[in-house]
């Protein structure tokens, strides 16, 4: 359940970041990018972690 959407299962994304210095690319590391997660309730009451992207798409088919 940590770090990932209950309603449409949306989880983290490996991203990688380049820099450039002096005319070349510099190795850079990784990193892992999560989903804006907010506790919200769903129209049956329970209280479920939910991506913002999900919340809108609840609150517009109210």
């Amino acid at each position: 359940m940590a770090r990932q959407c209950a309603i449409c299962k949306k989880t983290g994304i490996i991203v990688k970041k380049r820099k450039k210095l002096r005319g070349k690319y510099n190795p850079t590391t990784k990193k892992k990018k999560y989903p804006n997660l907010q506790w919200t309730r769903l129209p049956d009451g329970r209280r479920v972690l939910a991506c913002t992207k999900c919340i809108k798409t609840l609150h517009k088919h109210k």
